[in-house]
């Protein structure tokens, strides 16, 4: 039914629950609803103060999270082990208010009736139970909570959230906050004490005092090891106060290794219990929440059939049941059709059945390839394919999918030439939202038909164990097939609806997406010739060069280590060579990332090799040595797969393998786009966009110097380097013209004065000059950025050229990095969208005049805004100035859209 793509999400979507792990601190939300706000009570006198405040933070918190498992964490009544360890632990704390205490019977069944897990373990804090969770999850965890120990257990895929300041805490955020990282919070606490659980801490210690010891010695150990040092007045204290901080700090310590038992297992959320929370509305006398409870559903579309009561689905394995489906479907106006395979690759897998459907709740599966064990007879392929054929090349009858183009590619494969493609339910989803997160049938089923789907895994299998479609008997197989294009048809009824509500999305969606998705399909056909001997040649002179690169690690190192162990790189860089500690992870071992390392490079040649070994091992495994495996033995050429609906601005994306990540810049990448040849007695022409980006932007500014620029044909780097050094323009330095060129991309992508001054190895203070003399100079930019921004604000969302969206739920959020982060995609999605739109409008129009002219020239790539082809020898001088003049002609902007040609033997040389 799908690429490899969508086959992973659907596949994902029924062993990998959706969102992240959610763990609510429920007695921190509980405290806050009972003190922020006035009492209450109902008619009876019962108090609802805190049930009132704990429901609504529930309810917003659900509208705007959505997560497969959302877990609320009580603490457990009575002492903990803490007050073993520690007898005066929080006995600061009052007891708990007898009004508060009365509604707590009550929150556990909201909590409950809104289908919400619950934990409370007996002697066990919440903090523990979140933390032991949170440790043994795997994926993504938030945990939503205001307590500043919580902090310990934030690391690369564990968040804080604090809803009642709308802030997220990730790691960089801790340090921000308290002077150290995660890793070090336990030993910060246990210096400066927390009031709220009574843990002295050290006498007048405070925030700063605490980070920089703690930095200073390496932790609380280094600390102790070295108070004998310290002086001042409060070193008293801590020399002091020496025997107590192992005890601070075990008891700031969050337990992470807990055996809750068979507690904590089911974190799955239930569908809420709508009966049980209108009771509960209205006897705690919550109107406004039962008013929402019973407000009538809204109303499908007079146009959109009402879901099926019933379905039925048919097995055609006869010529009279095949000839009841072909009356059905070659009289229909709209057929959607799906296929199953034995593999994933729409050019490598064997068809092993069809389905259809036409209307809803009905649809037919025709197996054609079920060889499993006494599997009863099918149709053969050929007459399945020879009698649906005329139906599906038929151009009159449009056709539907869920990412119809491995459908296509499919049937292609078999002798149809699929036709009158019009709708995809996967496109449909992602021209309405491309910022959400899946758009795989599953998924869509669950979010509008409120429709939970057979996986494939329950017909399938799962890993090891999996089995191909071939295998699955035709008593599950039935169901499972005819159930995805039922359901595709009743998605596109919705989906479709909605689209024809905003008239600039309809057309994005029927002018460009719609018709660029049988370019693609023909795209991937078409393939690409590598060369595999150089591959191999460049595979080992990869090799060669990492192992000359080694010797001189070993050599810079004082001895021999594994380049590729993190472990043992730290070892040598920070205790052997002593090299200072730029980050660390979030476990507290110093950091060797990528940035790390270039930050190194200026101190010692160790980081510098390291990053080169790194970006060749990368090479090497990712191209050199995979790209052979990936030829098609039946074309001789790679077939790498397009997808439309990823990146949120509407940019493609392409897999086995991703042409987008060969590097242009480095020697290495520029041999890996030599092996992509053309055949002998042809050439690659290689078309691409000059300075597409900014030239949108000087055309959605308006700004006239930027417009002067472009229209007078002036190298518009140079230009702005004019303008920004106030020099002449044929005075203009490489250095300058260096600088503007990292000035102009830069501030499309939000770049900051700091990153500026890094790029170009200056001040702050003078890279800040540097922006501030380019928005005088070009104040239509900042105009178009500042009324951007304001825009976004205001709709939630900015827009390309050709009404492409993109959502930004961040862009009014409190949380300052949050909303910057928002702003600048507000700013650089135009932009980086519109580019997407138009080599997308170039894809169409080159193609269609292809096609109608019979021209000697097949498509076979497109990477960022370039299109490559294979042409003739002696029609490639023409071929390439006829493509770039139609690749230009796609739009009419303020500026003129150059796209300049390349020819040569391969890919490389073509640019």
């Amino acid at each position: 039914m799908s690429d490899p793509v969508d086959s992973s999400a659907t596949n994902d979507a029924s062993t990998t629950p959706r969102g992240p792990l959610i763990l609510i601190d429920g007695s921190s939300w509980l405290y806050r609803a009972y003190h922020v706000l006035p009492p209450l009570t109902n008619a009876a006198g019962e108090p609802t103060g805190a049930i009132y405040g704990m429901t609504n933070m529930l309810r917003k918190f659900l509208r705007e999270y959505e997560a497969d498992r959302i877990v609320v964490v009580f603490d457990p009544r009575g002492p903990t082990f803490r007050n073993d360890l520690f007898a005066d632990y929080k006995a600061n704390r009052p007891p708990v208010p007898e009004e508060l205490s009365a509604q707590f019977a009550g929150i556990r069944d909201v909590v409950t009736a809104l289908g919400l897990p619950l934990l409370q373990v007996d002697g066990v804090e919440a903090d523990d139970v979140i933390g032991t969770l949170a440790t043994r999850d795997a994926g993504e965890v938030l945990i939503v909570t205001g307590d500043k120990d919580m902090a310990q257990l934030v690391n690369e895929r564990v968040n804080l959230l604090d809803t009642m300041q709308d802030r997220r805490t990730d790691v960089a955020r801790v340090h921000e906050k308290f002077g150290v990282g995660p890793e070090l919070i336990t030993d910060y606490l246990a210096l400066v004490g927390d009031s709220s659980d009574n843990i002295p801490g050290v006498a007048k210690v405070g925030p700063k005092t605490a980070a920089k010891w703690l930095l200073q010695y390496d932790g609380l150990d280094g600390v102790i090891a070295h108070a004998g040092e310290i002086g001042g007045k409060v070193a008293d204290n801590l020399r002091a106060a020496l025997d107590d901080l192992p005890l601070y700090k075990d008891l700031a310590t969050i337990r992470c290794d807990l055996d809750l038992g068979s507690v904590g297992e089911a974190l799955t959320r239930r569908e809420a219990d709508i009966r049980a929370l209108s009771d509960l509305y209205r006897g705690y006398e919550f109107h406004q929440f039962l008013e929402d409870l019973d407000a009538p559903a809204e109303q499908p579309d007079a146009d959109v059939p009402a879901a099926p009561a019933e379905t039925h689905y048919h097995e055609v394995r006869d010529e009279d049941a095949l000839e009841a489906m072909m009356a059905k479907l070659e009289a229909a106006e709209l057929i959607c059709v799906d296929t199953e395979t034995d593999a994933l690759s729409a050019m490598q897998s064997n068809l092993v059945g069809l389905s259809f459907a036409v209307e809803p709740g009905e649809a037919w599966y025709v197996p054609v390839g079920h060889d499993y064990m006494g599997a009863p007879q099918q149709l053969p392929m050929a007459t399945v394919i020879e009698r649906v054929r005329g139906a599906l090349e038929n151009p009159d009858i449009a056709k539907l999918g869920q990412h119809i183009k491995y459908d296509i590619n499919v049937l292609r494969r078999h002798g149809i030439d699929v036709r009158g493609a019009d709708h995809d339910t996967m496109l449909e989803s992602y021209v309405l939202n491309s910022t959400a997160t899946r758009h795989d049938m599953d998924s869509l089923a669950q979010k509008y038909l409120e429709r939970s789907t057979t996986k494939f895994e329950e017909v399938a299998g799962k890993g090891a164990k999996q089995i191909t479609f071939n295998q699955v008997s035709l008593e599950e197989a039935t169901p499972y097939a005819a159930e995805d294009a039922d359901i595709t048809l009743q998605l596109h009824h919705r989906l479709y609806g909605e689209l024809a509500e905003s008239p600039r999305l309809k057309a994005l969606y029927e002018e460009i997406e719609m018709p660029l998705m049988p370019v693609l399909a023909r795209v991937e056909a078409n393939g690409v010739l590598v060369d595999r001997a150089m591959l191999g040649r460049v595979s080992q002179e990869m090799a060669e060069r990492m192992a000359e690169i080694q010797t001189q690690a070993f050599d810079a190192a004082g001895g021999e280590f594994n380049l590729g162990s993190p472990t043992q790189l730290k070892d040598i860089l920070f205790d052997r060579l002593e090299l200072p500690v730029i980050r660390k992870t979030p476990k507290g071992a110093p950091s060797t990332a990528e940035d790390v390392l270039r930050e190194l490079a200026d101190q010692h040649e160790l980081p510098a090799l390291i990053v080169s070994w790194r970006e060749l091992s990368k090479l090497r495994s990712t191209y050199a040595e995979k790209l052979p495996t990936q030829i098609n033995p039946k074309t001789g050429r790679i077939h790498t797969s397009y997808h439309q609906a990823v990146a949120a601005t509407g940019r493609l994306s392409s897999s086995d393998p991703n042409l987008q990540n060969i590097p242009i810049r480095t020697e290495s990448g520029r041999r890996i786009r030599e092996a992509f040849i053309a055949p002998e007695g042809h050439q690659i022409l290689a078309v691409d966009y000059s300075q597409i980006e900014l030239r949108i932007m000087a055309h959605l500014s308006g700004d006239p110097g930027l417009l002067a620029a472009f229209n007078e044909e002036r190298d518009i780097h140079s230009a702005t380097a004019s303008e920004v050094f106030d020099t002449p323009l044929d005075e203009v330095s490489t250095d300058q013209r260096r600088a503007a060129k990292a000035i102009n991309f830069g501030l499309m992508y939000g770049m900051s004065a700091f990153g500026l001054a890094k790029q170009l190895e200056t001040s702050r203070e003078e890279a800040g000059a540097y922006i501030d003399r380019f928005f005088e100079r070009f104040a239509g930019v900042r105009r178009y950025m500042d009324e951007t921004r304001k825009l976004a604000k205001a709709e939630g969302y900015v827009e390309t050229l050709y009404g492409r969206r993109l959502y930004l739920p961040d862009i009014n959020a409190r949380n300052g990095a949050r909303r910057q982060g928002a702003e600048r995609a507000a700013i650089n999605a135009p932009l980086q969208g519109t580019a997407a739109d138009l080599i997308k409008k170039a894809m169409i129009e080159v193609d269609a005049w292809l096609r109608d002219t019979g021209e000697p020239a097949r498509m076979i790539m497109q990477v960022h805004d370039e299109l490559v082809f294979e042409v003739p020898d002696a029609e490639a001088e023409r071929l390439g100035k006829a493509i770039s003049q139609r690749m230009g002609a796609v739009a009419k902007l303020d500026v003129p859209l150059l796209a300049e040609a390349g020819i040569a033997a391969n890919w490389q040389q073509a640019h």
